[in-house]
């Protein structure tokens, strides 16, 4: 079985890219992992995104803070992750299928 990877998405008005971030997320080959959206004191409709990405899939949880910053918004996403990898990725972008996977091969020795 492979470590669960925590895929750390700090997001402060991007709700109109975290669908597609989210959803690239959880179409990642490797499937045990976990998305923590941590919504960075959003005034968009950012909760209403996340919260119905969540009802999608269980792996997907929601965060909300104060408007701190990224760099505060990752610190909370580290201290919720419950996984043996860490990973963050910008609420605008999103991965190749086989990203987490094939770096967790190399990272941790692990065969395909």
């Amino acid at each position: 079985m492979a470590p669960l990877v925590s895929i750390i998405v700090p997001c402060f008005n991007r709700a109109n890219y975290l669908e597609k971030c989210v959803k690239s997320v959880l179409a990642q080959t490797l499937s045990d992992l976990e998305c923590l959206i941590v919504d960075d004191g959003s005034t968009d409709n950012t909760r209403q995104v996340a919260e119905n990405l969540m009802s999608m899939d269980s792996r997907v949880k929601y965060f909300y803070k104060e408007n701190g910053g990224v760099s505060s918004a990752r610190n909370l996403g580290i201290e919720k992750a419950e996984g043996d990898w860490l990973q963050c990725l910008d609420s605008d972008d999103w991965i190749h299928e086989d990203k987490t996977r094939f770096q967790l091969s190399y990272s941790a020795g692990l065969e395909n």
